[in-house]
């Protein structure tokens, strides 16, 4: 069967209000009736905008089929999602008939073909359930609380279709090793669920704030460090900041500026864990003094030195 796009047959967007969708409808109405309409092919557009407009007209109704998803499009072959039994209940069959002559659509998702005969739960018994729709919400934490982990208190105000939500405070625990772009999925804490359906959930997505020495690359931790010339010529062993503390690390004779050095497993947590990635950074001693500046006369008269040779 086709996919039916209600909200483009209304002329209306998705974030629509009640009131702009009964504009619409009445609008349509008017423009649409077979008893006073002159446009071609009125009285199939008359009837899709009906069948449109008593779901959209329904919050429940309404809520159900925007779980189906926005990406559909209309024409586009169409089967009811697996666990649309399970999940979606329409017990109010067809009232009055006031609904004969509907789509195929509309039958597999409200009607005799949907849930009031398939699912077998029977009419009469009023009443229509759906499941709450999952959120997303983003949250910033700093290096310190990825690499060991934390627990903190979000405020959070979830609209529910047009509505002011209520805001909530909830108590997160955040993971020793999450990564950026990471989810933390949050069961029952998404938008209330319609009829005694279920809640959605809720996922926390991870952003990580920047940090004056570290910069992350998934769980590998990069850090440039500053190294004097002495110690690049002759090597040294060094104090190096990691998340997890200070660590000693050797410097090689004959370091050059740029090179790369790797602390194992002194990144973030995981299976397996990230490195600690070192770039060496030669800093030169101020000239502040006439004692340095003597020394780097010093130089420049006794070592044979061009920085640009291989530029010639």
């Amino acid at each position: 069967m086709d996919y039916k796009d209600y909200y483009e047959t209304m002329a209306v967007p998705r974030t629509a209000s009640a009131d702009d969708i009964k504009r619409a409808y009445r609008k349509l109405a008017r423009k649409y009736h077979p008893d006073v309409s002159k446009e071609k092919g009125a009285e199939e557009k008359f009837k899709a905008m009906q069948e449109a407009y008593e779901v959209l007209k329904d919050p429940e109704k309404r809520a159900a089929y925007d779980q189906l998803g926005a990406n559909w499009k209309s024409g586009q072959e169409f089967r009811p999602p697996p666990d649309w039994q399970k999940e979606y209940e329409s017990s109010s069959g067809r009232r009055g008939g006031d609904d004969a002559g509907f789509s195929d659509f509309f039958s597999s998702l409200f009607g005799d073909g949907g849930m009031g005969s398939a699912g077998g739960r029977g009419r009469g018994r009023g009443g229509f359930s759906a499941p709450g729709q999952d959120q997303t919400a983003a949250i910033d934490i700093s290096l310190e609380e990825a690499f060991a982990g934390s627990a903190r208190n979000i405020e959070l105000t979830s609209p529910d279709r047009g509505v002011e939500g209520q805001t909530r405070t909830l108590k997160v625990t955040i993971p020793a090793g999450v990564t950026a772009g990471q989810r933390i999925r949050l069961a029952g804490q998404g938008s209330r669920g319609m009829g005694g359906g279920r809640a959605g959930d809720l996922y926390l997505e991870i952003g990580l704030q920047k940090h004056s020495h570290f910069t992350p690359e998934g769980r590998d931790i990069h850090l440039v460090l500053p190294i004097s010339p002495w110690e690049a010529v002759f090597g040294a062993t060094v104090p190096v900041p990691t998340l997890g503390g200070r660590v000693e690390m050797r410097i090689p004779k004959g370091a050059r500026a740029g090179q790369r050095l790797r602390l194992k497993g002194r990144g973030l947590p995981g299976n397996p864990p990230g490195d600690q990635l070192i770039e060496l950074k030669i800093v030169l001693p101020p000239a502040d003094s006439p004692e340095a500046i003597a020394l780097y006369e010093q130089m420049q008269r006794d070592l044979p030195f061009d920085p640009r040779a291989e530029l010639t």
